[in-house]
């Protein structure tokens, strides 16, 4: 494990992850939901201009969701990942890579926290090594994309929450 209970990162990795958090304008389980059902996942994954493709999923501790993200110049990136832990409506673990026995796969750990009206959302990569992790930086621009995607997941929820509040006008 590489954080402690709280969360908190361990001394040993910080040479080793990325951490992204943004504050998301719906409360935490609506935030947590998105993440739960891959109807959700396949309308917000992915950093800017990227679509997703699911083959399988299966949202449970032990579960995996194997999934295609399609790159804005045609490239397609085959991703799997794999639940190691599920605290609703606190925490994720999972490990990520292309597959099931990649070596380079590493672990992210999601919390969501309440904040007032919001939930900030906090994602700690936690990469075998220090060069994977300067791999997907450098390379892979792991950080924006990580940015981009937790804006997606905001602008997603948003949309959900205002289609979800009557409206003042009749309808139908």
């Amino acid at each position: 494990m590489t954080t402690s209970s709280g969360g908190e990162p361990d001394r040993m990795t910080t040479d080793r992850e990325i951490v992204v958090s943004r504050a998301i304008g719906a409360p935490r389980e609506l935030v947590f939901e998105a993440f739960t059902q891959v109807r959700h996942l396949s309308r917000w994954w992915g950093p800017e201009g990227f679509s997703t493709t699911t083959r399988s999923f299966e949202f449970h501790a032990g579960g995996v969701w194997d999934f295609v993200m399609h790159g804005p110049d045609g490239t397609d990136y085959q991703e799997w990942i794999t639940w190691t832990e599920i605290v609703p409506p606190d925490r994720i673990a999972l490990v990520h890579g292309e597959s099931r026995d990649d070596p380079n796969a590493f672990e992210s750990v999601l919390t969501f926290e309440p904040d007032g009206e919001e939930t900030r959302i906090v994602m700690r990569a936690v990469f075998p090594t220090r060069e994977l992790r300067d791999q997907a930086v450098e390379k892979y621009h792991a950080v924006e994309g990580g940015e981009q995607t937790l804006r997606n997941l905001a602008a997603y929820v948003a949309e959900l929450t205002w289609n979800e509040t009557p409206s003042k006008g009749a309808e139908g």
